[in-house]
């Protein structure tokens, strides 16, 4: 399932290649022709990422809101003029794609390449589309409706609003659940999903099964201070990153060792580092852990595996 860096870039994505322009809006499967209509023809002013739900606003003050859940995908594809600052030129990632149609269309109409698959809705500007396909919600609705979406969820740290870290604190703290599944709860955080939950108990050398309230506080603010980082990083990179370079490998070699050889270690942007190097533990299981050898170890939690390491992360006394 996507998490929130990449609903975070799919929002820019929208923001920077429809805003301000009428779409035609339709829905070539037909389950959603309905919302669609009511869409259709107006003009996109806004796109916004709360968590793992996007939400596309129009000048009629109705919504498309949006959740991927496990097997939804946005892909995007237009003419040479089509670019924005997520998809479109880049690799694919989690949760959207890209296509190049036509380099002589002149962008006299709706771009209109054929549909592919079962495609729930269509956005078509001048220069692109945008189809969705497989999505757990796809819905029209009022700006109303979409606050009250917003209101059930908790704090984002992509936004990490002031007040935001005491809240998700609070919200932690307030219950005796295991760390482990309340940060999979999206009423007390937005967007973090299973492979930020597992590396961002593991940096904190957090125990996953430690209550919720028994952290500290200040061990509660450090915990979103450390997600709000390597999510703002997850939608720099467009993907999870959650490891150092001194773990990252070049041709089988550390990038610690490397450069120490004097070989330089290509940026994360030059698409460096490759394989299970991103990660501490996340799918690691079996395998020894990068800081103290012992075996990561994987479990079942909040219906997700869960993989930490037992001696990092072994419960305080």
């Amino acid at each position: 399932m996507p998490e929130g860096h990449s609903v975070r870039r799919l929002a820019r994505q929208f923001g920077d290649v429809f805003t301000g322009e009428a779409l035609a809006v339709s829905s070539p499967q037909g389950r959603f022709s309905g919302g669609a209509a009511l869409l259709d023809g107006r003009t996109m002013v806004a796109a916004e990422a709360h968590g793992k739900h996007l939400f596309l606003h129009f000048d009629n003050s109705l919504v498309l809101h949006v959740h991927l859940g496990l097997y939804g995908a946005w892909s995007f594809g237009g003419d040479s003029t089509f670019t924005g600052a997520s998809s479109i030129g880049a690799p694919r990632r989690v949760g959207e794609q890209e296509a190049f149609g036509d380099p002589d269309d002149d962008g006299s109409a709706p771009y209109a390449g054929p549909p592919v698959g079962a495609v729930r809705v269509r956005l078509a500007g001048r220069h692109g589309w945008a189809d969705l396909r497989g999505a757990t919600t796809c819905e029209t609705i009022t700006a109303a409706e979409a606050d009250a979406v917003l209101a059930r969820l908790g704090p984002d740290p992509l936004r990490n609003l002031r007040g935001d870290a005491g809240r998700f604190a609070a919200k932690l703290r307030s219950r005796k659940t295991p760390l482990a599944a309340l940060l999979m709860d999206q009423k007390v955080i937005a967007g973090v999903g299973n492979v930020y939950r597992a590396e961002v108990l593991f940096r904190r050398r957090l125990d996953p099964w430690l209550p919720g309230s028994a952290l500290p506080d200040g061990d509660a603010r450090k915990l979103w201070r450390d997600i709000v980082a390597v999510m703002t990083d997850g939608v720099a990179d467009g993907r999870i990153i959650t490891t150092p370079p001194k773990y990252w490998r070049l041709d089988g070699t550390t990038a610690a060792k490397a450069a120490a050889a004097g070989v330089p270690v290509p940026a994360k942007s030059a698409g460096f580092p490759h394989g299970d190097d991103v990660h501490f533990v996340y799918k690691r299981q079996g395998l020894p852990c990068r800081v103290c050898r012992t075996v990561v170890l994987i479990a079942e939690l909040a219906g997700r595996n869960l993989y930490w390491c037992p001696f990092c992360q072994q419960p305080q006394e």
